[in-house]
């Protein structure tokens, strides 16, 4: 049953409700959903539910009737991420699970760590007990492939995904992985599933072989009721009649999954199809479908491989395989971060030299806007977001020490440049040290039960009623009414509370202040992504710098600015923006803003900007990232 609390209870009702509940033999979660505060209880009722109305504090008690309770998302209507190490699966960042289905020995292991890792990967996979069909087939090294893979993370950063076979094998897994999987054949090995929850480490839940969906949910439901809340469930094909692939995958499982229940959903292309050239297809189609992550498996040289060797990518191919997926993630609303775990480990390390382990990170309006989509997307749960009201705010925030970075928009696909903050990079001394892309959806937002046609004023940004410039066209008797942000427009309808009027904004607005979304999707063109860059008083180290950012003037005489694109075309680099902006002050003379693909302060490329030093009037390397 789930509990509803009172907006007014107190701590001590709270409490109390809790020690009735335990007391009673039922096992209770705390959640929300929508603003309302839940208790979620599972158990044999000895009382009927208006016992527990009765109980102060208590709104409303609803039962549940389905058989898995606590992975049921009306028990826990948010959805739940799990946290293994720096990674948090389940979140708006994709995690890829990469590397072979079988540790052969610790070269092989190593290398391909570094390749997988390279790419992206930030999870490292591999069997040291292999169930196999055939008992002649290879089982796995064991213990010793434990320590390989140990080994792996110790040296390269990444969390280890590893396969439990029995219950004999559980201290070892307490000793050496950071995410137990419970493979398809033994999906129903009841005993094995509670030993995993008493364990308290993540679990990696895969379908089996013939398995239902509520089937694996109440397998599910056997590791959640032993007090284990990390679980991710893993679709990793069916067995079905079809010979042309080894399983079926079942890719409408996602959104029936994300329906049911709050865990989180990863995919596992390889063993789903048994085929090389089959797995990136099938990995594409998972991340457009909404699931969570990627379960890859990845050798290199698959042709000597001990066990599934034919489904295994080989390693440029995997990197091929990320940078599409780096492409669909922003049309659903989330992003694959190449500086993940280079990222997380340079954050941790400067709040450790801090001292009070806080970073903070500004963007622009309230929360629920996409410039705080685009921080929590960037940053995840490693900083705290931080509200301002003006982008000036933001960078003089950043340059005096208030917060440590700000998080701001510098173009947009549709509307052009954020020129604002192109001045503003010139202006203050920062660095760029990161950028992230947007999908901006837009959605007519009103209260509940508002139709279309009663609408009379709209509030939102007046950037926004450009983006959406086609769809206000055809309601032309709409008062359009400017606000400081989407979000902010949001909740000022909501406290004027009249019933004609409405904002456009995300859907994550509407959320956060229990407003309906009446329409979707009503900007002019879905190819609406803006793009973010990240500034900070210092350069954040996270690993290699794929892309730098410039700002220069040239000479006021015919052919300047073209010596200076010279410079990059003979070296090859490849030149992304060029946008210039008039100096303040200088008429009719220009700054121009610089995107290259290249680490333009790498010892490599210093030539290049010495080169291009002598060909400037003025220089500055605005970041590398």
């Amino acid at each position: 049953m789930i509990l509803i609390l009172k907006k007014e209870i107190t701590e001590e009702q709270k409490n109390h409700i809790l020690s009735v509940l335990s007391g009673e033999g039922y096992l209770a979660r705390e959640a929300s959903d929508g603003g309302r505060s839940l208790i979620g209880a599972v158990g044999k009722p000895a009382q009927d539910l208006d016992h527990f109305k009765r109980l102060p504090g208590v709104a409303e008690v609803i039962p549940v009737s389905s058989s898995f309770k606590l992975a049921s998302r009306k028990m826990h209507p948010e959805d739940t991420t799990v946290n293994v190490g720096d990674v948090v699966i389940g979140g708006e960042r994709i995690v890829v699970i990469a590397g072979p289905c079988a540790v052969e020995s610790r070269e092989q292991a190593l290398t391909i760590a570094r390749e997988v890792g390279k790419y992206g990967a930030v999870l490292f996979r591999g069997g040291a007990f292999k169930p196999r069909t055939s008992p002649y087939s290879f089982q796995g090294l064991g213990e010793d492939g434990l320590k390989i893979l140990a080994e792996v993370r110790d040296e390269l950063g990444l969390g280890i995904v590893t396969e439990i076979t029995s219950l004999a094998q559980a201290d070892m897994m307490m000793k050496y992985v950071d995410v137990v999987q419970v493979g398809a054949r033994n999906m129903q090995n009841f005993e094995l599933l509670k030993c995993v929850g008493r364990m308290g480490k993540p679990v990696l839940l895969k379908r089996g072989l013939s398995a239902t969906i509520e089937e694996w949910l109440m397998s599910a439901e056997y590791i959640l009721s032993e007090g284990n809340d990390h679980v991710v469930l893993c679709e990793r094909g069916i067995r079905t009649f079809e010979p042309y692939t080894r399983n079926t995958l079942d890719l409408s499982a996602i959104p029936v999954i994300k329906n049911l229940t709050h865990l989180p959903v990863i995919i596992d292309p390889s063993h789903a199809t048994g085929m090389r050239e089959k797995v990136s297809p099938m990995a594409r189609a998972a991340i457009a479908a909404g699931a969570d992550g990627l379960m890859i498996e990845v050798h290199h040289d698959p042709d000597k491989a001990f066990s599934d060797g034919p489904q295994s990518l080989y390693p440029k191919q995997f990197g091929q395989l990320m940078r599409d997926i780096y492409v669909i993630a922003p049309v659903i609303g989330k992003q694959l971060d190449f500086g993940y775990l280079d990222k997380a480990k340079a954050v941790k390390l400067t709040s450790e030299a801090r001292g009070d382990g806080v970073r903070r990170a500004a963007f622009l309006g309230e929360l629920g806007t996409f410039s705080h989509k685009a921080c929590t997307q960037y940053f995840g749960t490693e900083v705290s977001a931080v509200p301002m009201s003006s982008f000036k705010q933001i960078f003089e925030a950043v340059k005096g020490g208030e917060v440590d970075f700000g998080v701001v928009p510098l173009e947009n696909s549709l509307t052009g440049s954020i020129h604002e903050n192109y001045d503003h990079l010139l202006e203050y001394d920062l660095r760029i040290i990161g950028e992230i892309t947007v999908r901006i959806m837009h959605n007519l937002i009103a209260h509940s039960g508002t139709r279309v046609e009663n609408i009379k004023r709209v509030f939102s940004h007046p950037q926004v009623f450009q983006q959406c410039r086609q769809f206000l066209e055809q309601h032309q008797e709409w008062e359009l009414v400017s606000a400081r942000d989407t979000a902010t427009a949001v909740r000022r309808i909501k406290e004027k509370g009249i019933a004609t009027d409405a904002a456009i904004a995300g859907k994550v607005a509407a959320e956060i202040h229990g407003m309906e979304v009446i329409q979707e999707g009503i900007e002019a063109n879905p190819r609406n992504y803006t793009r973010f860059v990240v500034v900070s008083k210092e350069p954040l180290e996270n690993g290699p710098h794929r892309r730098s950012s410039l700002i220069y003037s040239a000479g006021n005489q015919p052919g300047a600015l073209y010596e200076t694109l010279q410079i990059f075309a003979e070296n090859g680099i490849n030149l992304v923006k060029l946008e210039s902006r008039p100096i303040h002050g200088k008429p009719w003379e220009y700054m121009f803003y610089v995107d290259l693909e290249a680490d333009i302060e790498s010892p490599d490329l210093k030539p290049v900007l010495d080169e291009l030093k002598k060909k400037t009037d003025y220089l500055r390397v605005l970041g590398s990232y």
